[in-house]
């Protein structure tokens, strides 16, 4: 069939929309219509070359909800009417990594980057005048149609709103998650969010709802300041400098209990001042990214050493796809999650490319793409 994707044909470069072919769903495989995606920064690292383009051209889109259409042969517990959350890491339920609950870091996710079917990494869903297209993340959200590997897919009630369940795809799981995953934060902590956008303003409502004390955010946008006090941050400043200031002050000098790095390019400085910003045998959380090519970051081995700090990776705020977008939806329906308010502009699939400036120009908290 034909469908119409927001495609990169370049990089650098920007999305642009295109019309392409599209497969029918084969086995192990969903035809799902799209019906919200999120404007996420990982896309953005991929249009501007933080993130190197293993092949072009790129469907993009990685965070998205929609309504299963189709299904593949021998696909036993799917059917056409299915709400489903898109998860960009694949879930196996059977490797190491998922049988001991760490689904974020299944095996599958090595194959993402082809694009390509998780299983023939030389089988592509999608080509555009006759070429393979590579499905970011192999989901490709921006598309008004896309075919998915069941897999890539976490089912759930049809009561939700699919333009909020889009959100919990990536931004707010990864958000959340790593705060209430990863940081050993506890009821009384002093959190520091450095960068406050679509994932850190998730941050910031995780360390509330543990019981932080303190949760102060960190953003050079005061539109974004502004946004994260009203998702529960105590404090915010422009600079770390102040932010570990004022944790040092509740903390008899000692610093945040943790820092979590969301800044939407990551850089070696910016890990330093976070890992600056603890105290003894605190945690930095980092969460964003930045250019795949970069390397160093500038901290003092022995201060690190000596006092007991930690460094945490984290991969979609180590959530569990199967378990956990389903219950971050339950906590929204519950009242205990705030979805509505992220959303700050919607765009149509024309307009992803204005969508990811106006991202970058700090106008967004997260812009939603809404399908017809």
């Amino acid at each position: 069939m034909k469908t119409r994707s927001a495609v990169l044909h370049a990089q650098p470069g920007e999305y642009e929309l295109t019309e392409v072919d599209l497969d029918g769903p084969r086995r192990g495989e969903l035809l799902v219509k799209m019906v919200a995606a999120g404007l996420c920064h990982t896309d953005d690292h991929v249009a501007v070359g933080d993130s190197p383009a293993f092949r072009l051209p790129i469907a993009g889109g990685h965070e998205g909800a929609g309504v299963v259409v189709g299904v593949g042969p021998e696909t036993p517990g799917w059917a056409e009417g299915d709400h489903v959350v898109l998860s960009f890491i694949a879930v196996c339920g059977q490797c190491r990594m998922c049988s001991t609950g760490r689904q974020n870091l299944c095996d599958l996710g090595a194959r993402l980057f082809t694009g390509a079917r998780l299983d023939d990494p030389t089988s592509f869903r999608i080509s555009y005048q006759g070429r393979p297209v590579v499905q970011h993340s192999g989901v490709s959200a921006f598309s008004e149609h896309t075919v998915v590997d069941a897999r890539s897919v976490v089912r759930i009630d049809r009561d939700v709103p699919l333009e909020k369940a889009a959100l919990v795809s990536c931004g707010v799981a990864t958000g959340w998650g790593s705060v209430t995953n990863m940081s050993d934060a506890q009821a009384g902590d002093v959190v520091i969010v450095m960068g406050v956008g679509g994932v850190g303003v998730n941050s910031v409502q995780a360390a509330r709802a543990i019981g932080a004390r303190a949760v102060i955010a960190v953003d050079p946008v005061e539109f974004k300041r502004e946004t994260a006090e009203r998702f529960g941050a105590t404090h915010t400043t422009d600079s770390m400098k102040e932010a570990t200031a004022i944790a040092q002050s509740m903390t008899n000098g000692q610093g945040a209990d943790a820092t979590v790095v969301t800044v939407g390019v990551v850089t070696g400085e910016h890990i330093a001042e976070a890992v600056n910003s603890i105290r003894k045998a605190g945690t930095v959380v980092l969460t964003g990214t930045g250019g795949m090519r970069q390397a160093g970051i500038p901290i003092n081995p022995t201060m690190f050493t000596v006092f007991q700090k930690r460094l945490q990776g984290a991969l979609f705020g180590g959530c569990n796809p199967r378990w956990d977008i389903p219950n971050l939806l339950a906590q929204y329906a519950a009242g205990t999650l705030q979805l509505d308010a992220l959303v700050t502009r919607t765009y149509t699939l024309e307009q992803v490319a204005q969508g990811f400036t106006d991202m970058r120009d700090g106008r967004n908290v997260r812009g939603v793409v809404l399908f017809d």
